[in-house]
């Protein structure tokens, strides 16, 4: 057991003792990676603030489901796909106009701001038409850096599962984004 796992277990404990500054230190802890996976799911700065906050407002609710057999942070991030898949329902009931580009800032993890902020877009629409099961799994394997085997317990289904959706998803991210590797089979389209 890492050190994390049990600085986790033992929050989690103490908040359900009752030691509210406990839960507080849980969410300063993993906000910034929960609001990372919500953006990259919801694709909307916005839509992914209110999921954050949606996620950790059920886990201050339902914490005492949390059960010691797997990480608190695979819990954790299991709550935050579920979340994000329910927003993205309801979204899908009531479509709403993004704000203009200009409005969006760059992805501070992109290196050079001015290929960020040209490519961001692209990289966006392209997560946004996969489906929400292969989006989950790039998004936690991919962007998140998370394990086949962490991405399988968050999503709650096999390992070979997660990397049939790894590699359909990436498949799908070349050929939308047109940078399948040449002799791959495929052509790569001129617009």
């Amino acid at each position: 057991m890492t050190d994390r796992v049990a600085e986790d277990r033992a929050l989690i404990r103490r908040y359900l003792t009752g030691d509210v500054g406990a839960f507080d230190e849980l969410m300063r802890i993993h906000e910034d990676r929960v609001f990372a996976i919500c953006m990259r799911m919801m694709t909307d700065r916005d839509a992914a603030l209110d999921a954050t906050q949606d996620v950790f407002l059920t886990v201050f609710r339902k914490a005492d489901r949390y059960k010691e057999q797997a990480a608190f942070s695979t819990w954790l991030y299991r709550v935050a796909m579920n979340t994000c898949y329910d927003h993205l329902r309801r979204q899908k009931r009531k479509r709403t106009e993004s704000l203009p580009e200009q409005f969006d800032p760059s992805d501070p993890r992109g290196g050079d701001e001015m290929n960020a902020v040209e490519l961001r877009p692209d990289i966006e629409n392209a997560l946004s038409n996969l489906s929400d099961d292969f989006r989950a799994a790039i998004v936690l394997v991919d962007l998140e850096g998370m394990s086949l085997e962490g991405a399988a317990n968050t999503l709650e289904v096999p390992v070979g599962t997660v990397k049939s959706r790894v590699f359909r998803a990436r498949k799908l991210l070349a050929k939308e984004l047109g940078n399948l590797a040449p002799g791959s089979g495929h052509l790569r389209e001129e617009p």
